[in-house]
């Protein structure tokens, strides 16, 4: 992995008041990818929006790792569903436009 994309994790905990242990146990829970972080001791950029997320949950709202997890569940959860209904919305759509008469070719005034 390239410095250039990833933030050391030591001044990384250092900025947010954290111990990197927390970060761990985000890796160890599934949440986090730590095979990085273990090997170079840098967190991935890509995984900072996430990180910092699980940050405010644990230290602002003072929910628990286990907390974390089901938040994490329900909204992927939530992503889940609003993109079938989209599909579904979509769908929908399709037909009620191919319907007979809907058509304006099939509309004439009389």
């Amino acid at each position: 992995m390239q410095m250039e994309n990833s933030i050391p994790a030591i001044e990384f905990c250092a900025f947010h008041h954290i111990e990197i242990s927390f970060i761990h146990s985000l890796g160890d829970a599934g949440l986090l990818k730590t095979d990085p972080i273990l090997e170079t001791g840098s967190i991935p950029l890509e995984q900072l929006q996430e990180l910092e997320k699980f940050i405010r949950l644990r230290y602002e709202l003072d929910i628990n790792l286990e907390g974390i997890e089901a938040i994490v569940h329900l909204l992927e959860r939530e992503q889940h569903i609003r993109k079938e209904i989209t599909q579904l919305r979509n769908k929908l759509s399709l037909y009620e436009s191919n319907r007979p008469g809907d058509r304006q070719e099939d509309r004439q005034v009389r």
